[in-house]
């Protein structure tokens, strides 16, 4: 790739050709710059929704298919994270399914996701997060019109671009963006990957997973942050390597219990 540089007021140009790691590392610099700038409003206000829901004893919820089923691991059970963030694995749906070419299969076949959800421990008035960079396969747009049905606030960790790009496999011809109450764009190019090489005939190098987690980890942040400016002290994970960590995680998860259900 070739970055040009435009000197103010003069004609010349200068020319400076970047590798793949500097392409993508100032990819990834420029796509973040955007989310700080563009996603800071929609951020807040899940944040805002989030705090709302802890404060009144609610539960939260993660989930995603393949590859977006990270965004819920990250989210949970980790140093430094908010301890009422609860993963819903989908069956057939996570990276550790063989072959894994089935969680591009499962994704797509409705029914899949109210039988999830039926038996999970999501309740009115709760919210629910689903992750779908495209934001077309019928799982995730199944899981937010089930939610919403049940009076459960659906926030969609998605791109706007790839799913404006892409028409839906789900049978009402919804795509996520179009169901869920907030949408929190991802701001990755449709097919996610962001670098063209000669040679190549497709782009390579995803970007959707730095997004997400950034978005994730800012979202959550605020949330904290309103907690606390509301007199309450959030529930968060110190890392079990440090002393006295473990004993320290395991007083706030009998403390929450009722908010926590992945123990």
């Amino acid at each position: 790739m070739s970055l040009t540089i435009f000197k103010c007021g003069a004609t010349k140009r200068r020319v400076i050709e970047m590798d793949p790691i500097s392409q993508y590392c100032q990819s990834v610099i420029d796509t973040v710059r955007r989310i700080q700038s563009e996603q800071h409003e929609a951020m807040t206000s899940v944040a805002r929704l989030l705090a709302d829901k802890t404060e009144s004893g609610r539960s939260i919820f993660i989930t995603g298919c393949s590859h977006s089923s990270i965004f819920a691991q990250e989210a949970y059970y980790r140093a430094g994270g908010f301890l009422l963030m609860n993963p819903i694995f989908l069956p057939g749906m996570t990276l550790e399914v063989r072959p894994v070419t089935q969680t591009s299969r499962y994704e797509r076949i409705p029914g899949i996701a109210e039988a999830v959800l039926s038996d999970s421990p999501i309740r009115e008035g709760d919210v629910l997060i689903i992750a779908s960079v495209s934001g077309r396969n019928a799982v995730p747009i199944e899981m937010a019109l089930w939610a919403k049905e049940r009076g459960i606030s659906v926030v969609a960790l998605t791109s706007l671009t790839y799913s404006q790009a892409v028409t839906s496999r789900h049978p009402s011809g919804l795509r996520l963006f179009e169901v869920a109450d907030f949408n929190l764009d991802l701001l990755c190019p449709d097919g996610d990957a962001v670098l063209e090489m000669e040679g190549l005939p497709v782009k390579t190098a995803a970007i959707s997973t730095v997004t997400g987690i950034t978005i994730l980890h800012g979202v959550v942040s605020e949330t904290l942050r309103l907690l606390i400016e509301r007199g309450v002290t959030p529930p968060v994970f110190v890392s079990g390597n440090l002393d006295n960590g473990d004993a320290y995680n395991q007083a706030l998860l009998e403390q929450y219990r009722s908010q926590i259900h992945y123990m």
